[in-house]
């Protein structure tokens, strides 16, 4: 199976480029941060699926998918924006993944589109003789957020707790604070939920760095954070659960 990326974020397309490397059976035609370029490419090598960010300079993704060359691609996108996923399936999306994309969502999709192209073969995601790539068999590690410019990569074993701040979360780290433009519901879909709790509509915190838990507050990082009435209980079973003695 053929594919193409065009995001104009050069991390992003360096991410996407290396989950393709991972895949057995996906080859990587082109990537392009222009999307003229890539619409040009496209328009005279044709793949089986496209990898589109929707925010890009010029067109939007969007706009791009209606211009490819018919039957087109299977065209998958990749946002950090959750308002366009109805207009993507009105144009026949395959899939909408929200960045930061984990590696598993990533394979979710590249299913997807197997299956979407060979629908008599369910398992062909792995060649019959083919074992999966490393990182299709453990737990990802860390996570990609959108941090200004770039695409910092935050690893799961530094994160202390996360704040959310309207539409932006601090995430609190071992190393230092990182501010992102995302929501709370697409980081917990990314963290391991065996490791994080969320706490109160503001807080999610690393069950491994918590300090103390008393009086309806727990210490992370020497800071007392409360623990609100909607997570009250569902915490204290997460608590009972972990190494509680």
């Amino acid at each position: 199976m053929t594919c193409a990326i065009l995001d104009d974020e050069p991390l992003a397309l360096d991410l996407l480029a290396d989950y393709c490397a991972q895949m057995p059976g996906l080859e990587l035609k082109g990537q392009f941060d222009d999307v003229l370029a890539g619409l040009a490419f496209l328009q005279d090598n044709p793949v089986d699926v496209v990898f589109l960010d929707i925010h890009m300079p010029r067109l939007t993704g969007l706009q791009l998918a209606q211009l490819l060359p018919q039957p087109g691609p299977r065209i998958v996108f990749t946002t950090a924006y959750d308002q366009y996923a109805v207009r993507s399936y009105e144009l026949n999306a395959t899939d909408y993944l929200l960045k930061p994309i984990a590696f598993e969502r990533f394979v979710q999709a590249v299913q997807k589109v197997r299956h979407q192209l060979a629908p008599s073969a369910p398992n062909a995601l792995l060649p019959a003789d083919a074992s999966p790539p490393p990182a299709a068999l453990g737990s990802p590690k860390a996570m990609f957020v959108k941090n200004e410019n770039r695409l910092q990569r935050v690893d799961f074993d530094d994160i202390l707790y996360i704040e959310g701040m309207k539409e932006y979360l601090m995430i609190y780290t071992t190393a230092g604070k990182v501010l992102t433009l995302q929501s709370f519901r697409r980081v917990e879909e990314v963290l391991p939920p065996e490791r994080f709790a969320r706490i109160h509509k503001s807080y999610l915190v690393a069950l491994g760095c918590i300090e103390h838990v008393e009086r309806g507050k727990v210490q992370v990082a020497g800071r007392l954070l409360p623990i609100g009435d909607t997570y009250r209980e569902a915490f204290a079973s997460l608590i009972k659960a972990y190494n509680q003695l």
